[in-house]
């Protein structure tokens, strides 16, 4: 998972390839740290074709203006640019997994 540090890499990053994910949170979020193992193993278990980024909102303080981040975690999987799913706060993984494996099952099977 690629750490991002400056708005700039945001960008460039949600743009560089068709299917990215971006992992956001603080440096003091509980839930955050407990959560990322668990949704970095599902993404290199079940998505491996799919960009993993990570930000931290203390270092790209930016990011909530930019992508309307209110709370933290906050995951969001771009396809081709564009926001398709997002969770945020209280992630339920299981029900994440289902969402993704839909998009990632069309994408990969056209």
């Amino acid at each position: 998972m690629k750490e991002l540090t400056m708005l700039e890499e945001v960008e460039e990053f949600i743009g560089a390839s068709d299917f990215n994910f971006l992992y956001i949170s603080r440096t003091n979020c509980s839930v955050c740290h407990a959560l990322l193992p668990q949704i970095k193993d599902l993404f290199e278990t079940n998505f491996p074709l799919v960009n993993l980024g990570y930000v931290n909102t203390e270092r790209v303080e930016e990011i909530a203006g930019q992508l309307s981040v209110f709370t933290v975690p906050v995951l969001i999987l771009f396809l081709d640019g564009k926001e398709l799913i997002r969770e945020a706060r209280f992630v339920h993984v299981e029900k994440f997994k289902e969402n993704i494996s839909k998009v990632y099952r069309m994408i990969h099977e056209s």
